[in-house]
């Protein structure tokens, strides 16, 4: 059968493209165009891809290919190097004046993020694969049970032969270890001990009770298949498991307990590697997408913490929290202690929660008249974190649709603690993650028409994560915080947060700071609880870079904006801003620059 459905790819790929002769020609030759050469992009990586496939839900390549795991081999990894730069080589042969003037929007994009992706070779080696927030001992898994569809029984048998080829996906992966080790590229010791506790947890559990067991009989049932068929499908999940899963992540948690034991040290930056000063340099532009300085960041950081802080004690001083020999953090402490603001630390607490976000999202998504006129055609769902994942988790994530339609999109909220959940800032969060932050962005994103389907993917984070956040902004001057002080309260704190982000992720990477000095200074100006603040700083030292691209990407949308009105004036429309800033798809915040540039130019004349 698997045959059966590769050749009827083929004869799909065909039909779609419209002659075979194209087809061959989009495949190993220069395409004819440079429309052509966009689609080629995008096959040649979700067929070299198959989990990123399933991931999209991308019609008819994730079905075919979802018996199978990617190649992450050395050998593919430098040949996907090469690939990368040839793909650079051909864009650049295309002669830029002649082309549309959307094409050349096409191309600015892919150019950056192309070069972006090259600049990034030298440094191949700077980071650390296996960690307590990513990596494939948890993104397996994890795509096993969100992204793996069994809708017959041809898919149940490719979920168990995905499962058989955990042991060659880690024996790639093994290869990229070992020569960190040589290079002596090893995690701090507390990500080793975070790490081996989310693996070791992983494997001690029973076969039948693993979740990617009890996930495939669950799947099985909503199918209708019982009997001595289900049966069957189960008992080979749990050979699979006994014989492959869970020898497969041994070899990863006995390589990390010996680095654990001779080599691992506990300083926390990235500073520490090979050269790690130019390497935290690429990492800030490849995530806030624009130039500046480790030391204007963490110059930025400190002042927009001065700038916040003196907001939230307005509002605190109104509400009666006066005593000023306190710290802000210590007072949002006290209020994240207070019964009012908790949910109890129950399965009933936990639903009450889930269905208090949703409940927060239909709201808001009802009342955005005037500010939107772009809206996402995907629902968004409310869904807890899985708990195998949610010990090194971030408090909230948001999942994409599928581009099949077969998935909503999902705001994942992590409920291991109830203590750790907020009401008063969940306001924030839903509008954050959701409606009419992520959902909306990327929802939008993945529905856009008329562009080369790469526009509709590729990640910016600043761009995604600076909407966001300036989400949350264009909630408040909406007034969806209207006679809620201590919702927006909880609204300044989030913005706090990625203030602090600033200037702890540059003090770690750059300035040389403790994991312990991070922690205090974020605990201390933020008032998040010890377990929330460990878990984040513990994210940046694993992802660095990645937290200064929410601050500086909102600081760049309200500047963007802030020009578009001074140069308009009564022609500013808020709603049409809105739309010329998602009706694009993610892009590079310079390129943005230039986008808002010409909408500007456009509405004058």
């Amino acid at each position: 059968m698997k045959l059966f459905k590769k050749i009827f790819l083929y004869s799909f790929l065909i039909l779609f493209i419209g002659l075979g002769i194209f087809v061959v020609n989009l495949i190993w030759f220069k395409p004819f165009s440079i429309n052509h050469f966009y689609n080629k992009i995008f096959l040649e990586l979700a067929l070299d891809n198959p989990e990123l496939a399933s991931g999209l839900g991308i019609p008819v390549i994730s079905d075919l290919y979802n018996d199978e795991l990617s190649d992450i081999s050395q050998e593919e990894l430098r040949k996907g190097e090469e690939e990368m730069k040839a793909i650079m080589a051909t864009l650049k042969s295309y002669d830029y004046e002649d082309q549309s003037e959307e094409n050349k929007l096409n191309t600015d994009i892919l150019s950056w993020f192309l070069q972006n992706q090259i600049d990034g070779f030298d440094y191949r080696y700077n980071n650390y694969p296996v960690n307590q927030m990513s990596g494939i001992q948890i993104g397996l898994p994890n795509l096993m049970q969100t992204a793996h569809n069994i809708e017959d029984e041809e898919d149940a048998e490719a979920y168990n032969k995905r499962l058989r080829a955990f042991t060659t996906k880690f024996e790639q992966l093994m290869e990229g270890l070992l020569i960190r080790e040589e290079n002596g590229i090893i995690p701090p010791k507390f990500i080793i001990d975070i790490t081996l506790e989310g693996m070791e947890d992983f494997v001690t559990a029973e076969p039948k009770e693993n979740s990617i067991y009890t996930n495939l009989g669950t799947k099985l049932d909503e199918l209708g298949v019982s009997g001595d068929t289900k049966q069957a499908f189960l008992d080979e999940c749990e050979a699979a498991i006994k014989e492959n899963v869970y020898p497969a992540y041994q070899t990863l948690i006995d390589i990390y307990k010996k680095w654990n034991s001779s080599l691992a040290t506990n300083d926390a930056g990235v500073w520490k590697l090979p050269n790690g000063d130019k390497f935290y340099e690429y990492q800030i532009k490849s995530h806030t997408t624009v130039s500046m300085t480790p030391e204007e960041i963490h110059q930025l950081g400190l002042s927009e913490v001065d700038r916040i802080k003196s907001q939230m004690w307005d509002i605190l001083k109104q509400e009666g929290y006066t005593d000023t020999t306190k710290t802000l953090g210590a007072y949002i402490h006290e209020l994240n202690t207070e019964e009012r603001f908790l949910y109890p630390n129950t399965d009933e607490g936990r639903e009450q929660c889930i269905n208090d976000y949703q409940e927060m999202i239909n709201h808001i998504s009802a009342n955005l008249d005037g500010i939107f006129n772009l809206r996402p055609t995907d629902t968004v769902e409310v869904q807890r974190v899985p708990e195998f994942r949610e010990g090194g988790s971030a408090g909230a994530y948001y999942q994409r649709p599928a581009i099949d339609g077969s998935r909503p999109g999902i705001f994942y909220t992590n409920l291991r603690d109830m203590n750790e959940v907020l009401k008063y800032g969940m306001k924030t969060l839903a509008y954050h993650e959701a409606v009419p932050g992520h959902h909306f962005q990327i929802s939008i994103q993945a529905r856009l028409e008329g562009v080369p389907i790469f526009r509709t993917i590729l990640p910016f984070t600043a761009y995604s994560e600076g909407w966001a956040l300036y989400a949350e902004r264009v909630a408040w001057e909406q007034g969806f915080y209207e006679n809620d002080p201590f919702g927006d309260l909880g609204r300044l704190q989030a913005e706090m947060f990625r203030a602090v982000r600033l200037v702890v992720d540059s003090g770690i990477h750059y300035k040389k700071w403790t994991r312990e000095e991070a922690i205090e200074y974020m605990i201390a100006n933020t008032g998040m609880t010890e377990g929330e603040v460990v878990s984040e700083i513990e994210r940046y030292v694993v992802m660095p870079g990645q937290a200064l691209a929410y601050k500086v990407g909102m600081i760049k949308i309200l500047e963007y904006r802030q020009k578009a009105m001074d140069a308009l004036g009564d022609q500013f429309d808020i709603a049409e801003f809105h739309d010329v800033v998602l009706g694009g798809g993610a892009v590079p915040m310079s390129i943005l620059e230039e986008i808002i540039d010409d909408w500007i130019e456009e509405k004058k004349t």
